[in-house]
């Protein structure tokens, strides 16, 4: 690797910037960004642009949210005169068509969104690719396709014709210093012409235990060391960004993973908003947190209890947390009768605190398919700490 090398990259589906914040903090440059949601690209923007001032961003693409295909459309010439100038492209098409957790419908048409971004590969030819996605992108669809597509060596194949070696693997964030049980599959590829990505992933473990030990991290956090300096009981104050709702203080640092996590940050914790909970909803949740933890309630409980939710977790504080998703009343805290706080989620996922989150809490209804609130852009992110972790790699094999 050459010390002095500078590596650049493009952002696409970049949500609230987890992908582009691990790789700032990993010593990469950012070009630009594409995320399709307002309130998403107002976090980005507000952190990666307006704070630190990462992102070298070209003079004919206007600073603000847009649609990929619109891109794709719009500014092709531009994109494919950045060619042999952009290391990598990365990133992760929307993945609710392909989860587990929701109805996998391989009719959805974000599902159609791995097609963008492998025309804007092919337009740009960077050195590298990264895509990001559930684990259900490697399961065959069966009930509405006569041929029972894998999406994920569609997506494999269709780079390896544009001239990519491709590696890809099943990845459990915890297995990397994430306090979170969180499995992702975790494509990288290199042009042909550059090098070879059959080692990337040994590489990537290898390198875990230097990029761990330096920290003074071990490899499984638990919920409660990342965590526990967030708990109410450390007080609490009028939320300075919602009327009628309280915020939490800061409670000593008790491990490295929370000195971490707030390092060069001298503020209140960011959107630690706690949720106001009916008194008859402490109780329940009290109720719950009697059942084995980071496990869903049974439904033959849920149904005895009149519980109409598919998810209820109470949090087990010595193990990782379960797999975050956009609900926050997915999760009981281990150890309060509560949900977990914006903050709460985003320590989870391993964003740092200096890392402040824009636009509404929440949103139900209608809204929920045109609105991302805080809740869902950490929920939808790739732990940024994982990606910086990548992104090391990666300059080795340029």
């Amino acid at each position: 690797m050459d010390e002095g090398r500078h590596y650049n990259y493009i952002d696409i589906f970049a949500g609230c910037g987890g992908l582009s914040l691990g790789l700032y903090n990993a010593g990469w440059e950012g070009l630009f960004a594409i995320e399709k949601n307002k309130m998403a690209f107002a976090t980005l923007k507000y952190n990666l642009m307006d704070n630190v001032h990462h992102f070298d961003w070209p003079d004919w693409l206007d600073v603000k949210e847009h649609d990929i295909n619109t891109i794709l459309t719009e500014k092709r010439h531009e994109l494919q005169r950045l060619q042999g100038t952009v290391d990598l492209v990365a990133g992760g098409p929307p993945c609710q068509g392909f989860s587990f957790a929701g109805k996998r419908d391989e009719q959805d048409h974000r599902n159609q969104l791995m097609n963008s971004y492998i025309e804007f590969v092919d337009l740009v030819k960077p050195r590298m690719v990264f895509f990001e996605n559930v684990r259900g992108f490697t399961s065959r669809f069966v009930k509405k396709s006569s041929d029972g597509k894998i999406y994920s060596q569609v997506v494999e194949e269709r780079l390896d014709d544009i001239g990519y070696a491709i590696d890809s693997n099943i990845i459990n964030f915890s297995e990397f210093g994430i306090p979170q049980n969180r499995r992702r599959f975790i494509l990288v590829g290199i042009r042909k012409d550059e090098g070879d990505v059959d080692s990337f992933f040994n590489q990537l473990r290898k390198n875990r235990k230097s990029f761990l030990e330096t920290r003074g991290l071990p490899v499984t956090v638990t919920a409660r060391e990342a965590i526990s300096d967030l708990e109410r009981r450390h007080g609490d104050y009028p939320s300075p960004d919602s009327h009628n709702f309280l915020a939490g203080y800061y409670g000593p640092a008790m491990t490295k993973y929370q000195n971490l996590m707030k390092a060069g940050y001298d503020k209140n914790p960011d959107s630690h908003r706690f949720a106001n909970h009916k008194n008859r909803t402490i109780e329940k949740f009290k109720q719950y947190m009697n059942y084995p933890r980071n496990k869903n309630i049974p439904a033959d409980d849920k149904k005895e209890l009149n519980i109409n939710k598919n998810c209820i977790t109470p949090m087990d504080p010595g193990q990782p947390s379960p797999t975050l998703t956009t609900l926050p009343d997915d999760y009981i805290h281990y150890s309060e009768a509560r949900i977990l706080t914006v903050r709460e989620f985003a320590r989870l996922q391993s964003f740092n605190d200096w890392y402040e989150f824009k636009e509404k809490y929440t949103t139900g209804g209608k809204l929920r398919t045109s609105e991302v609130p805080r809740y869902s852009q950490v929920g939808n992110a790739i732990p940024p700490m994982f990606v910086q972790q990548v992104g090391l790699t990666m300059k080795a094999m340029i």
